[in-house]
């Protein structure tokens, strides 16, 4: 049977993003990801999107309250209203989560996951990643690289991201995990966490990612 309703937590580097899109089409459900929730209403023009809208374009960061209202809105709509949704980077904190506990409490949740990868593997896979700067395919280092290294979609320079570096990428899962801390907490308290090892191959890492979510409906 299609439909579910699940929120996905994990570290930037986990797999995360890709094993979203394997659970949406697998329950036949919309993937939303916080970047797509707000580029849609900023899009839409609706009320909270012209608010978000305007924030984002004077550098601001969007506050809860209007996450919380974009979300609200989302979650209004016919596909997730029947078929359910794969929440991916909303909530990020404790305020949202309670915020969004108030707008499923007549369709609840089925199952909070927690895709976990070690910290030292995460690191590594990203700080191997390389981009080309003109299409943005990704690429994985060896340690032994063509120098040039030359895309071979469209020509372009491959280079390692600023922001791809070990440095940064451990500033980054620090703020993550001082940000999602209170969140496992939140949600393992109210019996909706289930943590799936997110090491092996994709497709053992979405069987077991599936197998919790038709455990949980």
């Amino acid at each position: 049977m299609p439909g579910a309703r699940l929120i996905i937590l994990g570290r930037q580097g986990a797999g995360k993003g890709t094993q979203c899109v394997r659970l949406s089409r697998h329950f036949v459900v919309p993937h939303i990801s916080t970047g797509d929730m707000l580029r849609s209403a900023v899009r839409e023009r609706t009320p909270l999107g012209i608010v978000a809208g305007e924030i984002m374009d004077a550098g601001g960061l969007v506050d809860d309250e209007t996450m919380v209202g974009i979300v609200k809105e989302r979650l209004a709509k016919p596909d997730a209203m029947s078929r359910g949704y794969i929440l991916d980077g909303f909530p990020r904190t404790v305020g949202q989560a309670e915020a969004l506990a108030g707008i499923t409490e007549d369709l609840p949740i089925h199952v909070v996951i927690d895709l976990d990868v070690p910290r030292e593997i995460v690191v590594d896979r990203i700080s191997s990643r390389r981009v080309c700067q003109d299409c943005g395919t990704n690429y994985t280092s060896s340690g032994d690289d063509p120098s040039p290294w030359i895309c071979d979609v469209c020509g372009g320079d491959v280079t390692q991201r600023g922001d791809d570096t070990p440095e940064a990428v451990n500033r980054r899962l620090d703020l993550y995990e001082s940000q999602t801390a209170p969140l496992i907490e939140f949600y393992g308290g109210r019996g909706q966490l289930a943590v799936v090892n997110g090491v092996g191959h994709p497709d053992h890492v979405f069987k077991r990612l599936t197998d919790v979510v038709e455990s949980r409906r």
